[in-house]
């Protein structure tokens, strides 16, 4: 809005995205203001997109796109047709600047009405947004309505009001002076808020009300109705052709974007109940599925929520999974696979490196003759480019990426009923380009002059490591990241008009209740090895020193070290090896022990998916905690904490001296030197093991590692 030279909030904001790493979001406003029309939005997107990826060297994938939206209750003819322009935006930023993602501020759109009539109307135009492209939206998930959900005569008067369909092309079709606003205002007159009546269903067939109990999530009363249609009908045929029947209309809805994720899970739950009553009074020989997949996270890699997802959506529309869990080599899914006369291999993982791994499984596969067995890779670092046109070209089977379980769902059902022997064998569309990766070292640059290298060196309390039990849980519950937390790890939301503080005093209730329950059943076991080292720096290596005599390395870790200005690596932060003074250097690794990952596992193998989620994000967050209280206490011991900023929030932001550097992020990216440091520490004596059966990564898997440094520049950011 204030142009794009040198100082201006384009240039700061995007500087400091190139700096730290960040992504933005992109609003479509320039100099004459917010663009209305869609010419003058895609002239502002294509403006922004040029400058961040040519100017600042952003990655398109770093961009979010607001094509803006702004109110249809205003009845201002200059107005009507903004949600069309807002949609048809998104569809041609997704066509023309690909790579890209879009996210939209959705209630702007319903300004002014009533709160019953504003739900509805952000409903459907997420909807219909989401149907163009749409990737991202900011709204209140708890007033987001399934389509199937809404009245049909309130969701046709709001598309009519999105798509601006005025007089017969709206309505019935038969009135010209049809208006959707007014119609909208309305229907919307007498209704106070939004309640769901049930409808009276005395009169449906057995079969109908135990399919429509699935797509309800309804399991008041489910097995009564499961007991009266045992009476007529066979188990195994109310499974494939009732309940199954439920579970297709809502891959549907969720296929359409009429159904969103949490009301899909819930639709699960009820299936997998209505399964689990009915699997006994089946003959052993009617329990197959219609057909078999077995699924892992592939080797060195422990996330495994969308896997699980994939699991419960396959499981309940009737398919046997063989879910082998997280870390599992490509030799044990061929045995499992060879063994279950599996009709695919399903891998998942959300490391860059585990889409490596995945190609490497691919050409093993392909080695030992087992082309013949389609495989599905699913995973964040993933793209459908990578999967179906590289990947493609060295495995000669059937392969699909998986976007999202119901598209894994779909290709299952395509692989048992599909005979055309090329489906999922044709290379598709151009070959991904190489990834951007940092270098080790760069010409004429052995040490970033930005940094100090007159500053105070603080002594240590003492060299060599200890180790560490019995800490207070409530003592580590203090340095908890709530937001991290209740947002992201529980996926909470704060109700319409609450403000963060009341959210977060809401769910302490539910914070607390856990905390309780892990202490009461020792579900949390804190340990900490920690120590100091003598260190100096060699141009992109740290060298830590045996003692402070400097006689003899005991090892050297090697940090990638940025291609552009300011140049910095992580060694630059200590004193270089010929420097007369001797430097410092602080590690320590952090675990919650392996009961909380265990009690995790129990609950997702027992259907519990709400306890599952507290248990695994408590867990992972507990184990954050720790890590921010030791660091705290490093900085205690070492007498520079009185510099810490005055909040905890603060802490959060980095706002102490000095940093905490983690592997597996840009600025150290090396998972190798997990081990190492464990052996520098003795992490052994905390039960934390790490080594190439690990992948380089810790175990039990609620645990983390990082270098501290002192020097006051030491704060985080990306090289590459």
């Amino acid at each position: 809005e204030d142009g794009d030279s040198p100082g201006s909030r384009l240039d700061r904001v995007f500087g400091l995205a190139k700096e730290y790493g960040a992504a933005v979001i992109c609003l479509l406003i320039d100099e004459t203001g917010q663009a209305r029309d869609v010419e003058w939005k895609l002239s502002v997107a294509h403006r922004l997109y040029d400058l961040a990826v040519d100017r600042y060297g952003l990655e398109p994938g770093d961009l979010l796109f607001d094509a803006l939206t702004f109110p249809l209750s205003t009845g201002d003819d200059d107005l009507r047709r903004d949600g069309i322009a807002t949609i048809e935006a998104i569809e041609r930023i997704k066509a023309e600047l690909p790579g890209v993602f879009t996210v939209l501020g959705v209630s702007n759109c319903s300004f002014g009405l009533k709160p019953a009539a504003r739900h509805v109307l952000n409903s459907v135009f997420l909807a219909e947004a989401v149907k163009a492209g749409l990737d991202a939206a900011i709204v209140h998930s708890g007033k987001i309505i399934p389509l199937a959900g809404i009245p049909e005569e309130q969701r046709q008067v709001c598309t009519d009001l999105i798509w601006d369909r005025r007089g017969l092309a709206g309505g019935t079709g038969t009135d010209p002076e049809y208006d959707p606003l007014t119609s909208l205002l309305d229907v919307f007159a007498d209704v106070g808020d939004l309640v769901t009546v049930r409808e009276d269903r005395s009169g449906w067939s057995i079969e109908k009300r135990l399919s429509q109990r699935i797509i309800d999530a309804d399991r008041d009363g489910l097995t009564d109705d499961l007991d009266s249609a045992l009476d007529t009908i066979p188990p195994l045929t109310i499974v494939n052709e009732v309940l199954l029947e439920g579970m297709k209309v809502v891959g549907d809805r969720f296929a359409s974007g009429e159904m969103q994720l949490p009301f899909v899970l819930q639709s699960a739950e009820t299936m997998k109940a209505a399964v689990a009553y009915l699997e006994p009074k089946m003959e052993r020989a009617d329990r197959g599925g219609r057909g078999t997949i077995v699924l892992g996270t592939v080797r060195g890699d422990v996330h495994d929520i969308g896997k699980n997802l994939v699991d419960i959506i396959l499981t309940n529309n009737g398919y046997d999974v063989h879910n082998l869990g997280i870390k599992v080599g490509i030799n044990e899914m061929i045995e499992k696979a060879l063994e279950c006369g599996a009709d695919a291999i399903g891998m998942s993982g959300l490391l860059v490196k585990s889409t490596l791994i995945m190609r490497d499984n691919l050409l093993e596969l392909d080695r030992r003759g087992l082309s013949r067995i389609p495989v599905l890779l699913g995973g964040a670092a993933l793209t459908r480019r990578y999967v179906e046109s590289d990947l493609r070209e060295i495995y000669p089977g059937r392969l699909f990426y998986g976007k999202d379980a119901f598209e894994g769902l779909r290709i299952m059902d395509g692989l048992m009923t599909n005979d055309d022997e090329t489906w999922g064998r044709t290379p598709a569309g151009r070959r991904a380009g190489a990834r951007r990766t940092a270098g080790t070292a760069v010409a004429g640059t052995i040490r970033s002059p930005d940094v100090a290298v007159d500053n105070p060196i603080p002594s240590p309390p003492f060299l060599g490591s200890r180790v560490v039990r019995g800490i207070s849980i409530d003592e580590i519950a203090g340095y908890l990241n709530e937001t991290a937390l209740y947002r992201n790890q529980w996926q909470y939301r704060p109700l319409e008009g609450e403000d963060d503080t009341t959210f977060k005093a809401r769910i302490r209730a539910e914070l607390r209740a856990r905390l309780a329950e892990a202490k009461a059943e020792d579900l949390l076991v804190p340990q900490v090895v920690y120590g100091y080292f003598p260190a100096s720096s060699d141009a992109n290596d740290l060298i830590i020193w045996e003692d402070e005599s400097r006689s003899r390395e005991r090892l050297r870790l090697r940090f990638p070290r940025q291609s552009e200005s300011p140049h910095l690596c992580i060694a630059d932060f200590f004193r270089p090896a010929e420097s007369p003074e001797l430097d410092y250097a602080a590690f320590h690794i952090v675990t919650m022990g392996d009961r909380v990952s265990e009690r995790a596992r129990s609950l997702f193998e027992v259907d519990r998916y709400t306890d599952y989620l507290h248990t695994h994000g408590l867990g992972v967050e507990m184990a954050e905690a720790l890590a921010e209280l030791w660091h705290w206490r490093v900085r205690e011991e070492w007498g520079f904490a009185a510099e810490d900023g005055p909040t905890l929030a603060g802490l959060f932001r980095q706002q102490y001296r000095g940093g905490r550097y983690s592997w597996g992020y840009p600025a150290c990216p090396d998972l190798e030197d997990n081990a190492v440091v464990a052996a520098l520490l003795g992490a052994d004596r905390i039960g934390v093991t790490c080594s190439e059966d690990t992948s380089w990564q810790y175990q039990p898997e609620q645990t983390t590692s990082a270098l501290i440094c002192h020097h006051p520049q030491a704060k985080y950011f990306i090289a590459r």
